[in-house]
């Protein structure tokens, strides 16, 4: 198979934990090469995310690397296979890579975690909100790209409907329920829709309200997506220039530690649906 000429976060992910797996076992590029039967060059690139390993030599490799979690290698073969093409590739070329990457991420998410401080999480925004969030873009985006924001953040909110939902655990800061991007309308029916969509089984709000004071991690937007195993676990964090991705080990388990000591100190779900519930009355 042909080197990709790019490579999605999924992808590089695969490719990264490849790496890991090698380096971890004191295994070389040239050893690894010779037992795989491919060149050096294509053993960079899967490492790199552009080329595609199959299952069988993703085996081999980890039988060599003594990798005995065989939920962590069975969870890496998954991610191997050749997946069918996903919604977002319907943006490709359109929206920025970083955008998309979010979609395929949440889609193969087992469980997501999110701390959200002045926006509303993407998952959870009405059509109004998420449309005022992008027309306050710098530089101001075309009246064509808002639409295409808007189409796929709709999307991305499907991971929240079917027949086996994602489950969803989002904090939310009082300061976040009480921006009125769009104005105070458009800010009743973004908590309107929040409280309805509290209700489903998969949805869990916690509510941190100012008199909280201060807590680790107050400057950020996180978005923690857990994979099939723990070493798979993703780091999302926004930027101006767009999501940033982290999943070293020491990574994860700072950002973790960060989202239980929030949810410690957040409201029970019962308390946040009536504190949310009366925000919405005063607006």
């Amino acid at each position: 198979m042909a080197a990709r000429a790019s490579a999605t976060e999924r992808q590089k992910r695969l490719g990264a934990e490849v790496r890991r797996m090698r380096t971890a076992a004191g295994m070389t590029g040239e050893y690894a090469a010779g037992l795989l039967g491919v060149d050096r060059g294509k053993i960079s690139n899967i490492e790199s995310g552009t080329r595609a390993i199959s299952a069988e030599r993703l085996r081999t490799l980890a039988c060599n690397c003594d990798c005995d979690d065989q939920a962590y290698v069975d969870a890496l073969v998954d991610m191997a296979q050749p997946a069918e093409r996903g919604w977002w590739e319907r943006y490709r070329g359109s929206l920025p890579a970083g955008i998309l990457d979010i979609a395929e991420l949440e889609h193969h998410a087992v469980r997501i975690r999110s701390v959200h401080l002045i926006h509303m999480p993407g998952l959870l925004q009405s059509s109004d909100h998420a449309q005022a969030v992008f027309k306050a873009a710098l530089p101001p985006l075309p009246q064509h790209e808002v639409a295409l924001r808007l189409a796929h953040r709709l999307e991305r909110q499907r991971v929240l409907d079917g027949n086996a939902p994602t489950e969803y655990v989002g904090i939310l800061h009082e300061a976040a329920l009480r921006m009125q991007f769009g104005g105070r309308k458009v800010a009743r029916g973004q908590l309107e829709h929040l409280l309805a969509t509290s209700e489903r089984p998969c949805v869990t709000l916690r509510v941190i309200p100012f008199e909280a004071g201060s807590f680790p991690g107050a400057g950020q937007t996180v978005v923690y997506l857990e994979g099939p195993v723990p070493l798979l676990d993703t780091v999302q964090v926004d930027s101006t220039h767009g999501p940033e991705f982290l999943y070293q080990e020491a990574q994860l388990s700072k950002y973790r530690t960060q989202l239980d000591w929030m949810e410690e100190r957040a409201l029970s779900p019962e308390e946040s649906y009536g504190f949310i519930q009366d925000i919405a009355i005063q607006l």
